[in-house]
């Protein structure tokens, strides 16, 4: 079971990223189905190579160029997979009037205007908030940007199971993750990746709230993809992903501002 656990984790680490697994690590649906429950685990190793650089780099960069460095890395680990689901999602809707067409751009590999300022103010949300944290306190801009990602992935996860999918499932690469829910055991199991990592808050639980706030934009964007397009894509779990992790940031930064 121990070895079966394990391969799952790693199905969930090559999919969801760039770094190497073993050899004997397939693609198997029934593997990369399961593999879901761990996407809050590669949230913890994402999220750690994030904190690690930043701590390592602000000891001989100023901390601004440390965070932007940071960012970079974490792109480069999953191989932009979630900040290119955003993209596509924001040409898509920006671009689209029917489903139909919302679906056929989101199909398109080429960035059209939408989504290159989309990507551009995301990204530079993101490091504005976090050299803002980063100014307040070190130590809190760790602890958030750990809890940034491994939260995001979480609230990413659960669409799957409170949405429906919308594009020919037969075509799609995302099809064994989108084809069946995880159980309601096996979410529990998940979820213990982000309760472990709010923990990291104590003693200034207050911070914790930055969750609710971050799934209170993965409901918005339930409603607005099931208005635009009655369910969600691929795209649109990296865009929930993307823009519940920035919310993230940005309720800590106002939780700073309330309560210090």
């Amino acid at each position: 079971m121990l070895k079966r656990e394990i391969h799952y984790f790693l199905t969930a680490v090559m999919f969801y990223s760039q770094i190497r697994v073993p050899s004997w690590v397939d693609h198997s649906p029934e593997y990369l189905n399961k593999s879901r429950k761990y996407f809050p685990a590669v949230g913890w190793l994402i999220g750690g190579i994030a904190v690690l650089t930043i701590f390592l780099l602000q000891l001989f960069l100023p901390l601004t160029v440390a965070i932007l460095l940071s960012i970079a890395a974490t792109v480069y680990a999953t191989g932009a997979f979630h900040e290119d689901g955003f993209a596509d999602s924001c040409d898509a809707f920006g671009g689209g009037w029917t489903v139909e067409q919302i679906l056929t751009i989101m199909k398109d590999s080429r960035i059209g205007a939408f989504g290159t300022i989309g990507i551009i103010l995301l990204l530079g949300l993101k490091w504005i908030a976090l050299v803002e944290i980063g100014n307040f306190n070190l130590s809190l801009l760790l602890v958030t940007y750990l809890n940034a990602h491994v939260s995001s992935r979480f609230i990413a996860s659960t669409f799957i199971q409170s949405h429906e999918y919308v594009q020919d499932i037969d075509k799609s690469k995302s099809k064994p993750i989108t084809s069946q829910r995880l159980s309601l055991k096996e979410m529990v199991y998940s979820a213990f990746f982000m309760l472990t990592a709010l923990l990291l808050f104590q003693p200034l639980f207050w911070y914790v709230l930055a969750f609710p706030i971050a799934y209170f934009a993965k409901l918005y964007l339930g409603y607005y993809f099931n208005k635009r397009i009655g369910g969600y894509t691929g795209d649109c779990l990296g865009a929930t992903q993307q823009l519940s992790e920035v919310v993230f940031y940005l309720a800590v930064l106002a939780l700073t501002k309330l309560v210090g």
